[in-house]
């Protein structure tokens, strides 16, 4: 049985600016399950598939439970888990260190605090600095999402410094290696970027100085792709196109 400050220290080592950990996003057990089964060292969950298996909208607060459910089960898969918690389930930070506590707990090494919300807004910078501090100093690797790119608001770098005070930087819909390397030279933290489909390849990502490369709602996109493409397939129809982020949130109930 490992301690937080052991499984904290191991999950930090995998983020090796220039050979980044490849880190790929589990929907359910049986995802979590088929990822560990393929030799991936640690596997976070996807808020998109989490909301979808239960019916409920993406990063709208509403999969709290369902969330830390999710964690527990992976949690005794024998790898390491980082956990999605959008923007920590509340704005009060007192909530999201009871949170964080309660999934150290049950052995997470790592959470991910996203400062979008739903309205397509960011969280006020200082708000979102106290919910990073918040989530601190209970063994988890805190990862802070800035959604800048993914909103088309607010200025990358501001938040990528106001945000110093985490373990990790995450930097969603950030693809241009230029770009990349300019994020890098202004943190002293590992940087996280979402792999695209059409964008950088991994090793192109590592000469940028990245830590971390995350699948996000990929795979869980791409699962739905395949069963539609197998039973379209039965009736004689072409596969469809893999869907979009959009798509998938769109037939989801509405926050």
């Amino acid at each position: 049985m490992t301690t937080a400050e052991e499984r904290f220290a191991s999950f930090r080592d995998l983020h090796r600016p220039g050979d980044p950990l490849l880190l790929p996003n589990a929907w359910d057990y049986g995802s979590a399950a088929a990822l560990a089964a393929h030799g991936f060292a640690a596997i976070g969950t996807t808020s998109l598939g989490v909301a979808a298996v239960h019916g409920k909208p993406d990063a709208a607060g509403a999969t709290r439970a369902e969330t830390v459910e999710l964690a527990e089960q992976m949690c005794g898969l024998g790898v390491m888990v980082t956990v999605d918690i959008e923007g920590g389930f509340s704005d009060d930070p007192a909530q999201v260190s009871d949170l964080v506590a309660a999934l150290a707990a049950l052995g997470v090494a790592g959470v991910n605090l996203e400062d979008g919300r739903p309205d397509g807004t960011l969280r006020p910078i200082a708000l979102h600095q106290r919910i990073i501090e918040a989530a601190l100093g209970h063994g988890v690797f805190v990862n802070a999402r800035t959604d800048t790119y993914w909103l088309k608001t607010g200025d990358t770098l501001e938040r990528v410094r106001a945000y110093g005070h985490a373990n990790g930087i995450f930097v969603p819909g950030l693809s241009d290696p230029g770009e990349i390397a300019e994020v890098v030279a202004a943190t002293s933290l590992p940087l996280n970027v979402l792999y695209q489909p059409g964008g950088p390849p991994l090793d192109r990502l590592a000469e940028a100085g990245v830590a971390r490369v995350s699948t996000g709602s990929l795979l869980y996109r791409a699962s739905v792709q395949g069963a539609l493409a197998a039973v379209l397939a039965v009736r004689g129809e072409p596969a469809p196109p893999m869907p979009s982020y959009a798509e998938i949130a769109a037939i989801l109930p509405q926050p």
